[in-house]
């Protein structure tokens, strides 16, 4: 498309946030709205494609769901069970999981905004579902929601980018693909803005009455990883697009001062398929490289150690910090392990045969030394861990043998105090995972194994 010379608003980015921005500009007045992408049209979508698209959103419960999700019949919601997220829980959320240095006044935004947002965008197109894959347990007989995040995207990320491609072509909305911003520069004699963009590597220019930056983070910049996140983050996977590189933080910094807050030694950091390409996404595999099924199992690093307690508290609470844990294991790499009473838990988009490799064995000395071919050092220290582990659990079960298991609640058990849940039926699964910047239990034999790295 030619660009035009003049708009009212500029949104650069298209993810999530600035087709929601581009969104609001035209139902709030603007006449003329372009979003930039630097990316070519079939990188659409920013790491927003390859979110799962779960949301957390203050509620009501059952009831204040269903008008906007396209998933339940009237069968399926007798069987549900999904208790109100008040503001008060998401809030007690927050301050816990950040440890109390959230901004209190963006905090209370988002928490307050949280409802009224999604049936927003539900109006505008977006379709929502039940997380019923990710986030709901059935439990005799009742389906069980958990915590906090019991509504997603329609097909993950791709519904989303879907949903909001139709949503801003109906709008009106103009759209230029391998744009990226390269200068801005306040006007001085009023409140608009002179742009200079490189459109398919030709410097051109125009005038913005305001400018929305919603272009993501450093995550592909593997100099800008080492920085601010420390040694090792270089080698770091990339989950999403490779085109989320900083430079527009950079240019707000420079060029028009903004000033650099918040957390930037942080990060959200998962666990990710160590067979996964290392530095782009998957566009057809999206998020399925994730791999979050730790808390029914054990994990284990090349030399045969835990080093996180995976049951500490409810996955969604957990998995974004786990990545950097994973990173910081040698060689960068852990072993995820569950037995034949677990490994049917869990989630077939990142688990399945197609999707992993599986490692699985009969007897835990056999699987140490299938691991040992895929990387693990010390074979006698991995069968020690989970033989520690299972009598751990064995003893707790003699003492408290009525305590029941439901993973979708908080019950006070973790894989480092009390527990309930051994890794020993056979047959054992093992998966290899890595970290990409975005294992409970076994007892008698057969086990998987996935690689996983930080990413």
């Amino acid at each position: 498309m030619a660009l035009p010379k003049q708009v009212d608003v500029l949104v650069v980015g298209s993810g999530n946030a600035g087709f929601a921005a581009a969104l609001s500009a035209v139902q709030n007045g603007a006449e003329s709205v372009l979003l930039i992408d630097k990316c070519p049209e079939n990188w659409v979508g920013g790491n927003s494609f390859f979110t799962a698209g779960a949301y957390r959103i203050a509620h009501g419960g059952l009831q204040d769901i269903l008008p906007i999700v396209n998933n339940v019949s009237p069968e399926q919601a007798d069987k549900i069970d999904l208790a109100p997220y008040t503001e008060k829980d998401f809030q007690n959320d927050m301050d816990r999981v950040c440890m109390g240095r959230s901004d209190p006044e963006l905090s209370k935004s988002l928490i307050q905004n949280s409802n009224a947002t999604i049936k927003w965008l539900a109006a505008n197109g977006i379709r929502f579902q039940l997380s019923f894959n990710r986030q709901a347990y059935e439990v005799d007989g009742r389906i069980k929601f958990w915590g906090g995040m019991c509504i997603k995207t329609e097909d993950g990320g791709k519904g989303l980018i879907q949903d909001y491609l139709a949503a801003i072509k109906k709008h009106n909305v103009q759209v230029s693909w391998s744009t990226g911003l390269t200068g801005l520069k306040k006007h001085s004699f009023n409140d608009g803005y002179e742009v200079e963009v490189s459109l398919n590597g030709v410097k051109r220019t125009l005038t913005a009455g305001a400018v929305i930056l919603a272009a993501g983070g450093f995550e592909s910049n593997p100099q800008m990883r080492s920085q601010f996140l420390g040694p090792g983050w270089d080698l770091a996977m990339v989950r999403g697009t490779p085109y989320n590189t900083g430079d527009v933080l950079g240019l707000a910094i420079q060029q028009l001062g903004a000033q650099a807050v918040g957390n930037w030694s942080g990060c959200h950091s998962v666990a990710w398929d160590a067979n996964a390409e290392p530095n782009t996404g998957d566009r057809e595999a999206s998020n399925e490289y994730t791999k979050s099924g730790y808390p029914l199992g054990l994990m284990l690093n090349v030399d045969g150690a835990r080093f996180v307690d995976e049951g500490v508290d409810l996955r969604n609470y957990t998995y974004a910090k786990f990545g950097r844990a994973i990173l910081q294991q040698p060689e960068h790499l852990a072993f995820q392990v569950w037995d034949s009473r677990t490994s049917g838990w869990l989630r077939s988009e990142e688990y399945r045969e197609e999707r992993v490799e599986r490692i699985t064995a009969n007897t835990l000395e056999e699987l140490a030394d299938k691991c040992a071919e895929r990387g693990l050092r010390n074979k006698s220290a991995f069968i020690d861990t989970v033989r520690e582990y299972n009598e751990a659990v064995y003893a707790h079960r003699r003492e408290k043998p009525n305590v029941k298991w439901d993973p979708a609640i908080r019950d006070g058990l973790s894989t480092q105090l009390i527990l309930n849940c051994s890794v020993d039926a056979c047959p054992l699964v093992v998966q290899c995972q890595t970290s990409m910047l975005r294992e409970r239990w076994w007892e008698a034999c057969s086990t998987q194994i996935t690689l996983v790295e930080a990413a």
